[in-house]
């Protein structure tokens, strides 16, 4: 049976936030469906100073902020990746990867993707040299050239952000100027780490195993250019910024697109349908910011408001009150509301402040069972810091208990068919039971959430999965190891542990091991990693970039 609402809102990036915080705020059921993560692009955004009347701040802090402002008016959010729509009839039905729910009105939000330019050599390289977020990948080309293809404020900003790493930064524009404000421009023409080609093109990138060369072309003069790099055996990178592409493909069929697939929609964010509305990068529109995006929202659920009120007294509906509820109803909220830890930061020292306590207290709360963490250390100072870092995940709850081993002691004996790597943090059932889980260094950074979440899927009830997603698990009956390599400040590796852990937890012939890449080098120029996340399948099958459950099943089922 399908739950209902007044309003679904698919996408939680800036226009989904804000057509949530208006929805609600109008005394409307709202619930904010989100396949990934709260914040959409802006989240990886380091810096954000062009918002009005806030002088500085960062993506994830911005939409952090907007989405608790749309909870505290009753706003309901839940990660799930919606399947199926259909938006005839009075009552819109959305199938997602949690259940069924129906509404009256909708409001699509699911924004645009980065565009591939599709030269020869991007797909192949993809992970071995070509990249697509600077915070991710940035430091994998330490002291070498990295080219940045595109025009725009994406590339013009990570152009200036990835001279922390590079030798040399070269902006690719095939446009004869920068596209994005003249300030931003200017400041990056004067940076002196930066050289700039305009009209200029990428042709063709290629190598053996990473990137060799790339050759360009003048779009305006005709003449082409090879670069290869200056000393023998180096490599270099190529970071497209290169625009989005509108993430319609749900809904194709459903609403009016463009030629471009883009939705189509009037002044007041209503598309061709009835009661259905779209708002921020998936709209047509000349400027795509956060601005833009949250007018979008607050313009589209406006707009709703009188069509649900005209709808109630249509078909003789009840008004029911909106119950604010809480996060702690969505555990995977709670972690990915917390702070990003990475090093000591909290009260004398610690790892994990009280507020932060505080926020995950709901999730240990729902634990049907106790888990248990044994960590098998060596001498490094990763290992020390983990000694920490658990003694104080332990404190959090008296349900984990935490056992800590030297690699070298004969307890470690009894771990020596599983734990190949150190330092590692092997999750257990309260009955020793190893589940088929490891985090090898401490699962800091944007990890702690996937550690958080990794507890509470062994411990139960869990994040809830559909049934066919279920039997697909339950059908590998070959040992499978995934190892996922991250890096720490990657915004799109969380979503593969978790996914590759939550698979491990439910099959026991599969294993999931999450790598801080830093920290096991060896892994880099064995598997030509130059991307992350990157996972490896039985120490064989490559391959990079962010996926959920269904895809690293299909990824499984491809070379197994």
């Amino acid at each position: 049976m399908s739950q209902f609402y007044d309003i679904i809102i698919i996408g939680g990036g800036p226009a989904g936030l804000s057509a949530a915080l208006y929805a609600a705020r109008a005394k409307n059921s709202v619930l904010v469906l989100e396949k990934e993560s709260i914040g959409g692009q802006i989240a990886i955004t380091s810096e954000v100073v062009n918002y009005p009347g806030i002088e500085k701040t960062s993506g994830k802090a911005m939409t952090e902020e907007m989405r608790k402002q749309a909870m505290n008016f009753g706003a309901e959010f839940l990660f799930a990746e919606v399947k199926e729509v259909d938006f005839k009839g009075d009552y819109k039905s959305i199938k997602t990867s949690k259940g069924e729910f129906e509404s009256l009105g909708v409001v699509i939000a699911t924004g645009a993707n980065p565009r591939k330019l599709g030269f020869p050599g991007e797909k192949e390289f993809e992970g071995r040299g070509v990249a697509y977020c600077a915070t991710c990948d940035g430091e994998f080309f330490t002291g070498l050239d990295i080219f940045v293809v595109g025009a725009g404020f994406a590339a013009a900003e990570e152009a200036m952000f990835l001279t922390r790493f590079a030798r040399k930064v070269k902006i690719i524009a095939r446009e004869p100027e920068f596209t994005c404000a003249k300030s931003i421009g200017d400041k990056v023409k004067a940076n002196p780490g930066i050289e700039i080609y305009f009209n200029t093109e990428v042709q063709e990138v290629g190598g053996s195993s990473k990137l060799e060369y790339a050759k360009f072309i003048n779009n305006q003069t005709g003449e082409t250019w090879e670069y290869r790099p200056e000393n023998p055996g180096e490599s270099f990178g190529v970071f497209i910024f290169a625009g989005y592409i509108p993430a319609s493909s749900l809904v194709k069929g459903h609403v009016a697109l463009d030629n471009w697939g883009y939705i189509i929609t009037d002044e007041n964010q209503r598309t061709d349908v009835e009661g259905v509305y779209a708002a921020g990068d998936i709209c047509i529109k000349n400027l795509r910011q956060v601005v833009t995006a949250v007018s979008d929202g607050a313009t589209a659920a406006t707009a709703l408001e009188k069509y649900i009120a005209d709808k109630y007294e249509e078909l003789g509906l009840e008004k029911k009150e909106v119950e604010v509820k809480r996060p702690e109803d969505d555990p995977d909220l709670i972690a990915q509301a917390n702070t990003e830890v990475s090093s000591p930061e909290g009260e004398d020292g610690s790892f994990i402040t009280s507020a932060m306590a505080e926020q995950l207290k709901p999730i240990f709360d729902k634990f049907q069972s106790s888990v248990k963490i044994t960590a098998i250390l060596d001498e490094r100072d990763a290992s020390k810091e983990l000694q920490s870092f658990l003694k104080e995940v332990e404190g959090l709850s008296h349900k984990v208990s935490c056992r800590l081993i030297n690699k070298d002691d004969k307890e470690a004996e009894e771990f020596k068919e599983i734990v190949s790597y150190y330092p590692s943090v092997l999750i257990s059932s309260d009955k020793d039971e190893y589940l088929g889980v490891q985090f090898h260094g401490v699962p800091g950074g944007h990890e702690f959430n996937s550690f958080i979440i990794a507890l509470y899927n062994a411990a139960g009830p869990g994040q809830a999965i559909d049934e066919e997603t279920r039997k697909n698990i339950e059908s590998i009956d070959k040992p499978i190891n995934m190892k996922v390599f991250v890096s720490l400040s990657c915004t799109m590796c969380p979503e593969v542990v978790m996914a590759s852990q939550k698979i491990a937890l439910e099959n026991k012939n599969v294993e999931a091991e999450m790598f801080d890449l830093s920290l096991y080098p060896d892994f880099k120029e064995k598997y030509d990693i130059m991307s992350v996340p990157c996972m490896v399948l039985n120490d064989k099958d490559v391959t990079f970039g962010k996926k959920n459950i269904d895809q690293i099943l299909s990824f499984i089922g491809e070379n197994h």
